[in-house]
């Protein structure tokens, strides 16, 4: 049943409307003031709040409004006043109010406001789960310190305009820390469109983002609407921002100034509302250095940096992200869910997660399909995990990528301690990339893949070490 709060502190409005609802079959519940509203709020999690303007102490009604669109946005709230002047409906309504009712109050009026602010909850909910299934819910898991202050970042910057640059390795979640701001603002019931930048061929970037007209070129027999008007009034995030070239670079930048692009073909400029939200794993400031990314381009979409932190650098949240995974398996699939022993948690911590999250919730899946209504141990995991790029102290096995059973020599501890850590550490990564080259017969980029990197850096590193089959 729908469950309603009122707060109010006349206690013939709150007897008259409550006895209205219940008999409509709402849930009720009600306080005297702003300060118990509050509470209450948070505590029964209402689906509506029916709230009065005027009410003394330390919280009046437009104080409570604040502070409930703060702490729970999808939440609906209707305004009601009986000495309210203009300016302070007007104020209700910039605050986030639903509707803003008059005393005296009558029963068709409530219930009218109720049922519509009732069916955008559920329109708010059905639209949580659907972001949810489609990966954009915005939910970060963890609770160490680093992602402590990723969210407490996040919730000062979300309800904001303003642009936002995030970094991190591959896997970190960059894509769901743009959702996170995304749904945190007040364009959350509006487009969230994404670009894979690295994914668009470099003569087809200015179509994908702005589009096209018909005719404007070969093979244009339609117009096409670009990703910045798919945006308008929303939010775009520029995934793998770093990847573009240097004219694409340009009309970026020319778009975000001027707030307006032109489709291909076409000769009117069209005005754009759009918040944009960027992510690289690439050193921007290096690529600004050596001139492959635009000096302009790069203040403009770095005004708030956020950055990821690897998921070996934060351990201790990895046993609330395996629950996590392994919940939302069973959600989408309807299968038992697996138990995990503390060894499997032990084992999963040691290992260092070149793909971190994304490489994470992967190998859960696969433990949750394998091993469904059962419990998962160390031993299992080890039948899944690849080890070379376990924790230190861990034992090594092969690249990142590649079957278990595949075993690589690593340097002898005793005999390592007698070189320069440098020679070391060249040593064994010498013998990681000849297995994964030896595993990939040859095929540099699948190597790459299997040791959790891009080919140039391959190739660069097999330069430096002196292996074949890398081109100068």
């Amino acid at each position: 049943m729908p469950s309603v709060l009122i707060v109010d502190d006349e206690p013939n409005i709150r007897r008259m409307v409550g006895a209205l609802l219940s008999s409509e079959g709402y849930d009720v519940r009600d306080a005297s003031d702003g300060s118990t509203g509050l509470a209450l709020a948070e505590t029964s999690e209402p689906d509506v709040a029916l709230i009065d303007l005027m009410m003394p102490g330390d919280l009046d009604g437009l104080g409570l409004l604040e502070k409930l669109r703060e702490r729970r946005p999808d939440m609906p709230v209707v305004m009601m006043s009986g000495r309210a002047a203009l300016t302070d409906a007007v104020r209700a309504t910039r605050l986030g109010a639903f509707t803003f009712l008059e005393k005296p109050l009558t029963p068709e009026g409530v219930l009218l406001a109720l049922a519509s602010a009732f069916e955008l909850r559920q329109a708010r909910r059905a639209a949580a789960a659907l972001r949810e299934d489609l990966g954009i819910s915005g939910e970060m898991i963890g609770d160490s310190p680093a992602m402590r202050d990723v969210r407490a970042l996040l919730a000062r910057v979300g309800p904001t305009d303003a642009r936002v640059l995030i970094t991190g390795e591959s896997g970190t979640g960059k894509e769901l820390a743009a959702a996170a701001l995304h749904v945190s603002s007040a364009r959350r019931d509006r487009p969230f469109v994404r670009v894979n930048c690295a994914a668009i061929p470099r003569d087809l970037v200015e179509s994908e983002m702005f589009g096209h007209e018909r005719g404007a070129f070969t093979g244009a027999t339609e117009r096409r609407i670009g990703r910045f008007e798919l945006a308008h009034t929303g939010t775009l995030f520029l995934d793998e921002v770093g990847d573009l070239g240097a004219e694409a670079q340009a009309k970026l930048l020319r778009a975000i100034e001027a707030r307006e692009i032109e489709r291909v073909g076409g000769g009117k400029p069209i005005k754009v509302d759009v918040r944009i939200l960027a992510a690289t794993n690439k050193d921007l400031t290096r690529a600004v250095a050596d001139g492959s990314f635009r000096e302009d381009l790069f203040f403009r979409l770095n005004v708030i940096p956020i950055h990821l932190p690897p998921l070996r650098d934060r351990p201790g949240d990895l046993p609330a992200l395996v629950r996590h995974f392994s919940a939302r398996h069973r959600t989408r699939t309807g299968r038992p869910l697996v138990q995990w022993h503390e060894s499997a948690l032990g084992a999963l911590s040691a290992y260092r997660w070149p793909g971190n999250i994304r490489e994470l919730a992967n190998v859960v899946e696969r433990l949750a399909i394998l091993h469904a209504g059962s419990e998962v141990t160390r031993t299992e995991v080890r039948q899944v995990l690849p080890e070379t790029a376990a924790l230190p102290g861990a034992t090594s096995a092969v690249p990142s990528g590649t079957e278990a059973g595949t075993e690589v020599d690593t340097p002898d501890p005793a005999s390592a301690a007698h070189m320069p850590l440098s020679d070391a550490l060249d040593a064994y990564e010498r013998r990681l990339i000849s297995a994964a080259l030896a595993q990939s017969d040859g095929n540099v980029a699948e190597a790459a893949r299997r040791l959790q990197t891009d080919r140039p850096n391959l190739y660069r590193r097999m330069r430096r070490l002196g292996l074949a089959s890398a081109p100068e």
